[in-house]
């Protein structure tokens, strides 16, 4: 017997209001993106008619192809871009995107800034914080954040808070609290942190957001 989306997705949400209650939190204050990246429609759509409304991409173009039709047939969908932005894509990521989690370089704010101009619409943006000091992940560096930030506050970016991808097999706690420490300091409340085999772990410290894939969809064959 195999699970159905539908359960997958009350184990996730059970999983998440535990860790809320360890930590003394709201469940309601934890914003789930079901992180659909290389899944397509037909995969997606059970997740839909359980009810999720959430949903994340790495790539504008994957997103570009499969959305449009998923949004006419179903209501009250957000999108978050969750990987890696090039700059010649703020423009479809302005227009197709609610909210966007890898911001992580000042080319990238000039470039949103343009986009969001063109668009008439601003799109709510996390800084990506290289927090394993780990090139090939993306992300601003610790010491270079605060310029960042500024730059981005004065292009009029709205700023929804710090995101960040640990080292994969490394405990993940002391990341995550650094980047809620970071957060604060710099005033920021949102912290886009977890993932399938982590995200409890990330709420009890602070995340905002969990961008949770395979523990919805199934790993990926």
């Amino acid at each position: 017997m195999t699970d159905s989306a539908s359960d997958r997705l009350d184990t996730v949400n059970t999983e998440i209001a535990k860790a809320c209650r360890i930590a003394r939190r709201e469940s309601a204050d934890i914003t789930l993106i079901a992180v659909s990246k290389m899944h397509d429609a037909a995969t997606i759509t059970p997740l839909l008619d359980a009810g999720h409304r959430v949903f994340g991409e790495n790539r504008v173009q994957e997103a570009q192809g499969k959305w449009p039709p998923l949004q006419e047939r179903y209501d009250g969908i957000e999108l978050h871009c969750v990987g890696q932005l090039q700059s010649n894509k703020a423009d479809d990521a302005a227009a197709l995107f609610d909210c966007i989690h890898s911001l992580d370089r000042p080319s990238l704010v000039k470039a949103l800034a343009r986009a969001f101009d063109k668009a008439g619409r601003q799109v709510p943006c996390f800084v990506q914080v290289d927090i394993g000091e780990e090139e090939q992940k993306g992300g601003c560096a610790i010491a270079d954040l605060p310029d960042l930030l500024k730059q981005s506050r004065d292009a009029d970016i709205p700023l929804a808070g710090l995101m960040c991808v640990p080292p994969a097999e490394i405990e993940p706690a002391p990341y995550f609290a650094l980047l809620a420490k970071l957060a604060e300091d710099n005033g920021l409340a949102g912290l886009s942190m977890g993932m399938s085999g982590d995200y409890p772990v990330a709420v009890q410290l602070g995340a905002t957001h969990v961008r949770v894939g395979t523990a919805l969809f199934g790993a990926r064959e």
